[in-house]
């Protein structure tokens, strides 16, 4: 059962300056209009109805589909002074907002502290100038450093997104800024492959020929690496791939992302355990997990049991939940061997 509950709020493209190539928020967010302050009290009461009960120990108002802090600062105010009385009653616990890291300054972030924000997540997509001047992003690489330093600074958790296969991106650039992101130390992360959605430009790029999205393999295989490096540091990836988008051109969105790339994670991490233990063709192995990481152990729809089987026809596979089994690592035995005599 989930602890932690997100209250949306959607202010799609509120506060962006640009259209960036790959973005419509309306149709990510499945949301035509922003919601005024006027809305907020009714939208929090409403969700905080469905979480009475329910043993949530964290619960946040969350700012999504705009730059938050690119909107005119009155309006700032207004929203946040919304949210900010339910945080002051107790009912809500966080205030997390979205925005560009060209809309940071230092009267933005005392406006921010003022209200009670807690967490600010920033669009960064890559730390690549060249990608970001591709993809229209209408600033450079040291915006984004400079960003993350006042925002942390000012005592605020910091969150990173990271968009893999943007036009002029390469494996290396994406791994580039995997790195980068976790100089920073961030506390939380994301990771979106990129996807052609109609009607934006990196749409009217794929009709001209000009950018060819990466296949949904190609998206797998370098988000893996990336995941394994942001993971690695302790940063929290709260999420990996997009939610439904709607309209998508390209044919690499995948509704279960995060799982493929996982349980590719848990197949190598496998197969690194099988080859190290030297077991001899007969032998019964035994692979375990914690609970959580049962389904990426045998796979996105059993693709790891059968992959081994395949590959490893001379052994026999059982897969088994191991109580004390830390989530996200896996063991191996040989079952037959620890059988008494």
């Amino acid at each position: 059962m989930k602890s932690h509950a997100i209250i949306p709020i959607f202010i799609p493209h509120k506060g962006c300056p640009n259209a960036c190539v790959f973005c419509d928020q309306k149709k990510l967010t499945k949301c035509e209009e922003p919601v005024l302050a006027s809305d907020i009290s009714k939208l929090i009461e409403k969700h905080l109805s469905t979480l009475s009960g329910r043993s949530i120990s964290t619960v946040e108002a969350a700012f999504f589909g705009g730059s938050f802090t690119g909107i005119p600062i009155k309006q700032q105010s207004e929203y946040l002074e919304a949210v900010s009385y339910y945080k002051k009653s107790g009912n809500i616990d966080k205030i997390h907002l979205s925005t560009r890291p060209d809309y940071i300054d230092d009267k933005i972030l005392s406006n921010l502290k003022r209200y009670g924000a807690d967490i600010i997540e920033l669009g960064v997509q890559s730390f690549d100038d060249e990608v970001l001047l591709l993809s229209n992003r209408g600033h450079k690489s040291d915006v984004v450093y400079e960003s993350c330093r006042m925002i942390k600074e000012y005592g605020f958790e910091l969150g990173i997104q990271l968009m893999i296969g943007l036009p002029g991106d390469t494996p290396e650039k994406d791994i580039y800024s995997a790195n980068e992101l976790v100089k920073i130390k961030p506390e939380i992360a994301r990771l979106y492959p990129t996807v052609v959605i109609e009607g934006t430009g990196l749409h009217r790029m794929y009709l001209d020929g000009e950018y060819t999205p990466p296949t949904l393999e190609e998206s797998v295989n370098i988000t893996k690496e990336m995941y394994k490096i942001i993971s690695a540091a302790g940063v929290n990836l709260i999420r990996v791939g997009l939610k439904n988008p709607g309209a998508v051109v390209s044919g690499n969105f995948h509704p279960s992302f995060r799982q493929l790339v996982e349980s590719e994670i848990a197949k190598e991490s496998l197969e690194t355990l099988l080859l190290a233990s030297h077991l001899a063709p007969g032998a019964a192995v035994q692979f375990k997990s914690g609970k959580k990481s049962f389904s990426n152990m045998t796979g996105y729809q059993r693709s790891n049991k059968t992959y081994f089987a395949r590959k490893y026809p001379a052994y026999k596979f059982t897969y088994e939940i191991g109580e004390d089994v830390p989530d996200g690592e896996y063991v191996i035995s040989n079952i037959m061997a620890e059988q008494p005599e």
